[in-house]
């Protein structure tokens, strides 16, 4: 502003005229159709530039005079600027003032670089607005422009990209059969039914041998059939989701995986009682009915089968998509409703496999040839100690895991029962027909498969034994 006009009413005019932006006074309003006032620059010495800010500072206007001892003023973005007793300039960081082809006073801030796309401007403690340091958008969050002051989150169904300046869409999966482990447990379950199968046949073909007919041979049919099936459930968990397989993956593995376990239950007890009910007036003969075994795998079953309805009858499972547990993907698969009731049901088998252990481990010394409660016992411990593993690890699975976990207990758990229970009777029944013989005498059978044991299963795989139960099972 020059102000070196010979009055002090034709100074006053002119700022009053430049604040107006027109030939024509008008106070307290301007008319300019470009550019912003930022500062006013004063006279080198007169004492009218100092007086002129008090008028200017009306319209919260600084006065830039580079010569005037101990003077300070508020800049465009209300920072204090000060000029020392020596006449120098002391800018603030925010306020630097640079000269522009049109002669006005823009701010450049020069404290701190600009935050490119992709970080936030984070404000430096006990600094300017303008002094700040660039912090890297987090995880789920992208900044498009420079010196963004916030990170925006992208959509459930998007995640940022390695810049993190744009979103990009999820891609959708699921436990595909055609992918790693789809194909392998595809594999390892189909094979497992398919021996299991294979057990079952040879356990018709002999089915007159002493070693199928000492613990209910029928049972045994129902157990291995209840196993075959149980393997096949793992299927059930691979595929695409759909309304359809999510009511069932779960409810069928249950009542299945319960018919197994109450079918080894019911064994236990035909054993415990064959050898506690031995006077003629006892009371508890009546357990001993040929029926007793499938009256208790049928109540077991039932109630298990009552809790699957419930469940289905109130909060069933139904598909939906996480997008919470990959970054990059939105994974499909099935909501179990209520967990509260999916633990029931776990419950329920496990309270059953429990009560199968104990009764098999109170009955593993009695005295018999083909006495399987050991059998029993081990297998009780193995079923229990992969479904107690799996709780655990389940809660803290996520997406595709959790379908894993639980099909490896599943197909872990089963393939217990058929190793502990039926392996070693396959390999005698192969191996040692003469021990099968009906016709050989009863304390002679008893002698030589008194002893049999996990320890000796090692000495039935010479060339020899091979050859044997290669010609016995065909």
């Amino acid at each position: 502003m020059y102000n070196s006009y010979s009055t002090e009413e034709r100074t006053l005019e002119s700022y009053l005229w430049w604040l107006s932006g027109t030939d024509q006074l008008i106070p307290n309003y301007s008319c300019r159709e470009q550019g912003k006032v930022v500062a006013v620059i004063g006279g080198a010495t007169s004492a009218l530039s100092v007086q002129m800010g008090t008028l200017l500072d009306l319209y919260h206007l600084p006065q830039l005079h580079s010569y005037l001892k101990n003077t300070q003023f508020k800049n465009a973005v209300g920072e204090q600027v000060f000029v020392d007793e020596n006449r120098r300039r002391i800018y603030d960081p925010c306020g630097v003032l640079s000269m522009t082809d049109r002669c006005s006073w823009v701010p450049s801030a020069v404290c701190s670089a600009s935050c490119p796309a992709g970080f936030r401007k984070l404000p430096l403690e006990g600094k300017p607005p303008c002094c700040f340091s660039c912090s890297p958008c987090s995880e789920g969050e992208i900044s498009r422009h420079k010196d963004a002051e916030q990170c925006k989150k992208c959509p459930e169904d998007e995640y940022p990209n390695e810049q993190r300046d744009r979103c990009l869409p999820k891609i959708v999966t699921f436990l595909d059969v055609n992918e790693p482990w789809g194909k392998a447990v595809t594999a390892v379950a189909v094979s497992l039914s398919f021996l299991t199968a294979l057990v079952l046949w040879v356990f018709v073909k002999f089915q007159d041998t002493p070693i199928v007919q000492a613990n209910n041979r029928n049972l045994s049919y129902l157990l291995l059939t209840s196993l075959s099936s149980c393997f096949l459930c793992s299927l059930l968990f691979i595929g695409r989701p759909t309304t359809a397989s999510c009511l069932f993956r779960q409810t069928v593995f249950a009542v299945v995986f319960t018919v197994a376990v109450s079918s080894i239950l019911a064994k236990t007890i035909i054993v415990v009682l064959a050898f506690r009910v031995t006077g003629p007036g006892s009371r508890m003969r009546m357990f001993l009915h040929p029926r007793a075994p499938y009256c208790v795998v049928l109540i077991c079953s039932g109630i298990q089968g009552l809790f699957c309805a419930i469940w289905l009858g109130t909060h069933p499972p139904f598909p939906e998509a996480d997008t919470s547990s990959e970054s990059r993907h939105i994974i499909l698969t099935c909501n179990e409703g209520s967990t509260f009731a999916f633990y029931c049901v776990l419950g329920y088998m496990g309270f059953l496999a429990l009560g199968s252990f104990t009764i098999a481990f109170l009955a593993r010394n009695l005295p018999d040839a083909f006495n399987e409660a050991k059998f029993i016992t081990f297998s009780m411990l193995v079923f229990c100690s992969v479904w107690v593993s799996f709780l655990p690890t389940y809660q803290s699975s996520k997406g595709k895991a959790v379908m894993i976990v639980e099909i490896f207990s599943i197909l872990a758990s089963s393939a217990g029962l058929l190793g502990c229970i039926f392996i070693p009777k396959c390999l005698v029944i192969l191996l040692t027909s003469w021990k099968n013989n009906t016709k050989q005498n009863k304390s002679q059978r008893s002698s030589r498969s008194k002893g049999f044991s996990f320890f000796n299963l090692i000495s039935l795989f010479s060339p020899v034994s091979c050859k044997t139960i290669f010609l016995n099972f065909f």
